[in-house]
């Protein structure tokens, strides 16, 4: 992955205090976010993809900057024009025993994209994909067309033993399922609680230097701090930004840093005729504004970033105009964050018909991104000064999750406009533009997360051109131009501002900041 200088403030260290004893072998840690499953391919979102990385090993995996490395797969090249091979790595075991093969690959694939209620679904990594078993550590993928990223693809999948290929999330959930070829192995989830593993002393890669991890969800931020600061926790992500200077002048504390590949976005309902949460200011029904490129503009110009990153973020964020931070790959160079522009908003208002604005409740989730409730009223209450009534509603992610998501190709999901959040998987534009902005096709596995449904024949097309670029300059350019197209010409969705992450450890603990925002135990090592 192309990714320059993506990272702010690397790591900051204040140290005092006596060296972390040497025989600590269980890391306890406060998460912001608990993962929704344990199931490897219930839920791509990433404190589920974080978690499954302990006990599921990939065919390639992903460093801290989401660079590809060898994983369950030891090699992996093109052998025609539409054909890749990998070659398996051989004496691997599951945590129960049985030898990993490309059985074990095929189930995976065979599996992921079919999971049940799933609320963002793998298939976009594995549709259009035909994988073959040649012998047992031997799989070739067959595409229609040239397909460069398929690599990048695979390294978004976790391995399950073929013994599951049938279990449900509840089998997963509950360790019936949950045998890996993992640094970890599972021992037991309680949600809202406790989530415990133990070093997997067969793992055959570099053993973790923890005997036990447990993760404790902590979804307030400051009880997060609390616990941290009374040592009841070792280490917590997600630092609230208002603690941040506070816990870096702490030298019982270090810091690290990174920004991440996470945009945080609104989608707008761009189906309906007559969208739920949208009336005309007396209550009576009206169509549809946000089909209208024109108010999606003014909702953009409505939003003043500089602000929302100053006073919500605590300067702790970068002001979003695209899908991703500059240094990764595909981002255009055309396109920057809008600049605040309430009256130029007000008059697109008006030639779209809409002088007067209208009423709109909004809704989001309360314990998913940081100050994520916050945004979202800080969003809305500018909305409100250009004219649009806006009503916030947040609720928890589990709930909002299985509500603005919705597999059906007949319709949108629930909400009219929502907050959300994407951080890209392979580092590169192609996973947003696939996920949230490609027109909805479930038997393609695109617009998997397309919330809003956008959808562009133009788009599309650009898109799938530079899916099948072999070369990567050319599929730089081609995914700028999808982007530019996407959101700079259709404002398809409402681009945001780009987090900055910050994790805490107590005094002979650093961690290693990760792009992609996981919070690994692996990358929890002493100082």
């Amino acid at each position: 992955m192309h990714f320059r200088n993506a990272l702010i403030a690397g790591a900051v260290s204040a140290l005092l205090c006596s060296p972390l004893a040497a025989k600590a072998e269980t890391l306890t840690i406060g998460l912001g976010a608990e993962p929704s499953a344990i199931d490897p391919h219930y839920h791509n979102l990433t404190p589920n993809n974080a978690l499954a990385a302990h006990i599921f090993s990939r065919l390639i995996e992903q460093d801290e900057k989401q660079r590809l490395t060898p994983g369950l797969a030891t090699s992996w090249k093109p052998i025609d024009d539409l054909t890749w091979e990998f070659k398996l790595r051989k004496g691997v075991k599951f945590t129960d025993g049985s030898d990993f093969n490309a059985d074990d690959v095929m189930a995976s694939v065979k599996r992921a994209p079919n999971v049940p209620n799933s609320p963002s679904s793998f298939a976009l990594y594995i549709k259009g994909k035909t994988f073959e078993k040649v012998d047992d550590y031997t799989i070739r993928v067959k595409t229609e067309s040239p397909y460069p990223l398929m690599a990048v693809d695979v390294s978004t999948l976790h391995i399950i033993s073929d013994k599951a290929v049938d279990a449900t999330t509840e089998d997963f959930n509950s360790g019936k399922a949950t045998a890996g070829t993992g640094p970890y192995k599972f021992v037991e989830w309680v949600p809202g609680d406790r989530l415990v593993l133990e070093r997997n002393d067969s793992y055959y890669g570099t053993k973790p230097i923890w005997d036990k991890v447990v993760f404790k969800p902590i979804k307030s931020g400051p009880s997060r701090v609390a616990a941290l600061l009374a040592g009841d926790v070792d280490f917590i992500d997600e630092v609230p930004t208002i603690d941040i200077d506070r816990l870096k002048k702490d030298p019982k504390l270090a810091l690290s840093q990174g920004v991440s590949n996470r945009i945080i976005y609104l989608h707008m309902d761009q189906f309906r005729e007559e969208s739920p949460f949208i009336t005309a200011k007396d209550g009576s029904k009206i169509k549809n504004p946000l089909l209208d490129v024109r108010v999606r503009k003014a909702l953009s110009l409505a939003i003043n970033r500089d602000l929302e990153v100053e006073r919500v973020m605590e300067g702790v964020a970068i002001p979003a105009g695209q899908l991703l931070p500059e240094g990764f790959f595909g981002v255009s160079p055309n396109l920057k964050p809008d600049a605040y522009d309430p009256e130029g908003a007000k008059k697109l208002l008006a030639a779209a018909g809409y002088p007067n604005g209208f009423k709109m409740k909004v809704h989001g989730p309360n314990d998913r991104y940081i100050n994520d409730a916050k945004i979202l009223e800080a969003v809305a209450q500018m909305f409100s000064r250009i004219g649009i009534e806006t009503s916030v509603e947040t609720m928890t992610k589990s709930v909002f999750f299985k509500r603005a998501s919705s597999g059906a190709p007949d319709k949108s999901p629930e909400f009219s406009l929502v907050l959300v959040g994407w951080g890209s998987g392979t580092g590169e534009a192609s996973s947003p533009l696939k996920s949230l902005l490609a027109t909805y096709d479930k038997d393609k596995g695109m617009g998997s997360s397309n919330r809003g449904r956008h959808s562009s024949a133009k788009m599309d097309a650009v898109l799938a051109e530079a899916l099948a670029a072999v070369d990567d300059d050319k599929r730089a350019a081609l995914l700028a131009k999808a982007t530019d197209i996407g959101i700079g010409e259709e404002m398809g969705i409402i681009p945001i501002h780009y987090q900055v992450n910050t994790w805490a450890a107590k005094k002979g603990l650093k961690y290693i900041a990760r792009s992609d925002e996981r919070t690994y135990a692996m990358g929890v090592v002493k100082n």
